[in-house]
């Protein structure tokens, strides 16, 4: 689509949208359908929209979220694969974003370095580099909307192995796949256990020699229909429209009702999995070994595989498992730390990401800057002592766009009460100091969560500076209660600033 100029000269908004993925596609539909008044550009480092669905490109790559919850809720996912493929997504993303004109909003190749509020102005200043020439340009707006993900896109996180650069095969991250890379016919190990890991082996298996799964401790695994019959049949009878929303309440009841289970009885839930997982390997199939892991069910994410693709190249002998420690790289694989080799032309280091607090963006207010692991996020999805901004940040537990939408339509109900008063800025007040302050993230122990929370703004833990993993809670405080909130503080605009302004 060609984008007049006039739009490409424009630096001045109502509103800045940071990142073209799940997050800013959402907020870019409910900004335009919502607020058709309101001005607003998407501003989005990379040259191509979807966030991990563009960037990532390993095979299998797939959701683990089932579609109908984790498609927006503004567009009912009508595919007949529930547990879908990357491709099938980032066509669904690109239909969202021509179906509703947003892409004359979108700018490309736009890295945000910093933002700057001036309380005197009301506004951002907001410096962005140009990622094919390095130029820089400044933008202004009113307001900030961070859909930056949690994922740093710069680089995945391989462990420091001894005697890596002593492989004579290749080594890739998943994050940073190539597109010469053919595994045909070639012995590949697979070091990791988690969701990336579950999906490469049996996306591989089918043509490679043999694929290992090389994990250092076992991921609670489980198997899911990749077409829901029951969405299918309501589909048919109800048709595609009046369907989703039952299908998407469905959805969302079974998954909250499995983690609620889990939580409240876990080891009944750890029982539970671990026979189902024995039910599709074979009777000699080490199951103790390999699939029983040391923590309790969501601690860590249970990993999904549609209609157990894993399982199903496991039992056939084209993929197997093996429990070890990694001792040191060889010239023709890995010498583990019980003496075994594993012989491999490729290895892949499935071994988790990075977190990126907001893309790394330096963000100031009137001159101090902010330090984020010192402020408390209000209402998930605003910072204390930092006016004017929002963030989404999905849930650990469910569907990451479940939070997304809610807080996407937060948003637009917070600025029309705004204009509705004549409001110029919104800050969340300093949280009570003797309130205890917890990670964002505080539920899981996953690696990559371990290794990065610490950079983010951290949680409260009670009224609107809880971070709730629960969708209901959040429908509750997002979508049906009231905008205005004592915890908030609202500044009107002097005549002068308005006029300046326009």
């Amino acid at each position: 689509m060609t984008i007049p100029s006039s739009h490409h000269d424009t630096t001045d908004f109502d509103v800045l949208v940071i990142g073209a993925g799940i997050s800013g596609i959402d907020a870019a539909y409910h900004l335009a359908t919502r607020r058709p008044g309101t001005s607003f550009a998407v501003l989005e480092a990379r040259d191509s929209i979807g966030g991990t669905w563009s960037l990532f490109r390993y095979p299998g790559l797939r959701s683990d979220s089932d579609m109908p919850t984790y498609g927006y809720g503004f567009k009912p996912w009508t595919h007949r694969k529930s547990i879908a493929d990357g491709h099938l997504i980032l066509d669904y993303l690109r239909d969202t974003i021509t179906e509703n004109g947003l892409s004359e909003h979108i700018r490309f190749g736009h890295r945000v370095l910093d933002a700057q509020f001036s309380s005197a102005t009301g506004r951002w200043t907001v410096l962005v580099e140009h990622t094919g020439s390095a130029e820089q340009v400044r933008f202004t707006a009113r307001f900030l909307f961070l859909g930056t993900g949690m994922y740093d896109h710069r680089a995945g996180y391989t462990p420091d192995f001894a005697g890596l650069d002593e492989f004579e095969g290749r080594v890739v991250h998943p994050q940073h796949w190539p597109a010469d890379l053919d595994h045909t016919g070639k012995r590949v190990v697979v070091i990791g256990s988690g969701a990336t890991a579950v999906t490469l082996i049996p996306a591989m298996a089918g043509s490679a020699a043999h694929v290992t799964m090389l994990q250092r401790s076992p991921s609670y695994v489980m198997s899911l229909p990749a077409v829901d019959v029951i969405a299918g049949a309501l589909n048919r009878v109800l048709g595609a429209e009046r369907a989703a929303t039952l299908i998407r309440r469905k959805n969302i009841m079974i998954t909250r009702g499995i983690y609620k289970a889990c939580k409240r009885a876990p080891r009944a839930a750890r029982r539970l999995l671990i026979a189902m997982v024995r039910r599709q390997l074979p009777a000699h199939f080490d199951v103790d070994t390999h699939f029983t892991p040391r923590y309790n069910p969501w601690e860590q994410r249970v990993c999904v595989v549609p209609d157990g693709d894993l399982f199903k190249a496991l039992s056939s002998g084209r993929a197997s498992v093996v429990t070890d420690r990694i001792a040191r790289f060889t010239q023709t694989g890995i010498l583990l730390e019980s003496g075994q080799q594993l012989s491999a032309d490729i290895i892949v280091t499935a071994t988790g990401f990075n977190l990126s607090p907001f893309g790394r963006i330096r963000f100031e207010v009137d001159g101090r800057p902010v330090d984020l692991p010192r402020t408390t996020v209000y209402k998930s999805m605003m910072l204390s002592e930092v006016p004017n901004l929002a963030f989404v940040v999905g849930y650990t537990n469910i569907s990451w766009t479940l939070k997304a939408d809610l807080v996407c339509e937060h948003f637009c109900r917070l600025l029309d009460h705004m204009d509705a008063n004549g409001f110029h800025t919104v800050t969340p007040a300093a949280a009570d100091p003797a309130m205890e302050r917890v990670p964002l993230v505080d539920d899981l122990h996953s690696g990559y969560v371990q290794r990065g929370i610490a950079g983010f703004p951290r949680a409260g833990t009670r009224g609107p500076w809880t971070v709730e993993m629960a969708y209901e809670k959040d429908a509750e405080r997002l979508r049906e209660s009231p905008v205005h909130d004592t915890a908030l503080r609202f500044t009107f605009a002097a005549p002068a600033t308005v006029a300046a302004a326009r």
